[in-house]
């Protein structure tokens, strides 16, 4: 199906099931609500707009799976989004804060040949400025070995792979402690009851919040 024939709003539904439940996961319709932050009613009718199209599955009450036809329109639209970033951070400058909102702008109207352009440009990168694996031409799409950085337990040592790009805030105040895809962290103490994780990257302590920490995704690294 040519991308023309969908709205910029269908193509953010497509995105944000992705985002949720990647390629097989059936994501649900309140799931959907609550990423989206619109009415349930509205996530049903666009469900069954893009049902319509053959670009996902809808089960009323359940949620929604793509296709085949959806998983390769979602991650043409993913690739796009975080080539964007990537070319908006490398090439041009702009802050890793500021990228996610310019792309959401972009990712509808560049063309394929610029497409292809930013990523002969930037070397076919693997990932977007916050970690993210931006799919390749033919839809493959490099996965990390990865877990919540508030799942791991004092003591580890790990390296940050990614971090969610939504919150421009947030994104501001990880990069004011040095955080990012590619920094070595030692989780120190865990406070009870969700409370705050104490991290060290080697030359200083500093504490995390528990929501702030959620956001971010780690491996595992050997002591050193």
């Amino acid at each position: 199906m040519d991308r023309t024939m969908i709205s910029q709003s269908m193509e953010d539904y497509l995105k944000a099931i992705f985002q949720l439940g990647k390629l097989e996961k059936q994501v649900s319709t309140s799931a959907l609500a609550e990423y989206l932050k619109v009415a349930p009613a509205s996530v049903t009718n666009m469900c069954k707009k893009l049902a319509e199209l053959n670009l996902v599955v809808y089960e009323p009450y359940r949620g929604v799976t793509f296709t085949l036809a959806g998983q390769k329109m979602v991650l043409e639209i993913v690739r796009h989004h975080r080539l964007i970033e990537l070319y908006l951070a490398e090439a041009l400058g702009v802050p890793w804060d500021r990228v996610h909102e310019e792309a959401e702008k972009w990712e509808h109207v560049i063309s394929e040949d610029l497409e292809e352009r930013m990523a002969a440009v930037l070397g076919d990168p693997k990932f977007d400025p916050h970690g993210a694996p931006i799919p390749t031409r033919s839809g493959y799409v490099h996965e990390q070995d990865s877990n919540r950085l508030v799942d791991m337990e004092t003591g580890d040592n790990m390296i940050v792979v990614e971090v969610d790009d939504r919150d421009p805030e947030l994104l501001r105040y990880l990069g004011e402690l040095g955080i990012y895809p590619g920094t070595k962290i030692t989780l120190l103490v865990r406070a009870p009851f969700n409370g705050p994780l104490t991290l060290s990257n080697g030359d200083e302590e500093y504490n995390l919040g528990y929501q702030a920490a959620k956001s971010i995704r780690v491996t595992r690294r050997k002591s050193e």
